[in-house]
């Protein structure tokens, strides 16, 4: 069984040159009410932060949660309290110290994650490896947008 599932894909438009899409190429609200006949999605897991966070809030059925972790695109905006209410909504921001806070959670997290990788359950994708001595030039790779999987520092 794997480990997740899509019913449905919106794909969005590429930027010419770059390996991330133009969030505003498509309709993604109205997309995502279409397939939810209005209802909106239980939960948006979203990565992106500053580009798709409206769209995010704009997804959610009623009680839903947004999980917001990251900031590819830049920083989230400040959020009103009160764009939460017309759907009694959820906004988290979780962070990985809080969820393997100490050395025993650490490994026992981790062992669930080599493990399915061993079992094929999860694949890891290496898009380049880059000399330690060139960890600049891989900071400035990952900045670009160009990555398409992991980066590794060889040492």
């Amino acid at each position: 069984m794997p480990l997740a599932e899509c019913d449905h894909l919106i794909e969005l438009e590429p930027v010419p040159g770059h390996s991330y899409s133009d969030y505003n190429s498509v309709d993604v609200v109205a997309k995502v009410m279409q397939i939810t006949q209005n209802q909106g999605v239980k939960c948006v897991i979203d990565g992106v932060g500053k580009s798709t966070a409206e769209i995010s809030l704009k997804c959610l059925a009623r009680r839903g949660i947004w999980i917001s972790f990251g900031n590819a695109s830049g920083a989230v905006p400040p959020i009103e309290v009160l764009s939460l209410a017309p759907k009694s909504a959820f906004m988290t921001r979780p962070k990985l110290s809080d969820y393997v806070a100490t050395p025993d959670e650490l490994k026992q997290r981790a062992s669930e994650v080599f493990e399915w990788v061993r079992q094929g359950k999860l694949k890891v994708s290496i898009d380049k490896i880059f000399p330690l001595e060139d960890a600049q030039a891989s900071h400035l790779y990952i900045e670009s947008g160009k990555t398409k999987g992991k980066l590794v520092l060889q040492v």
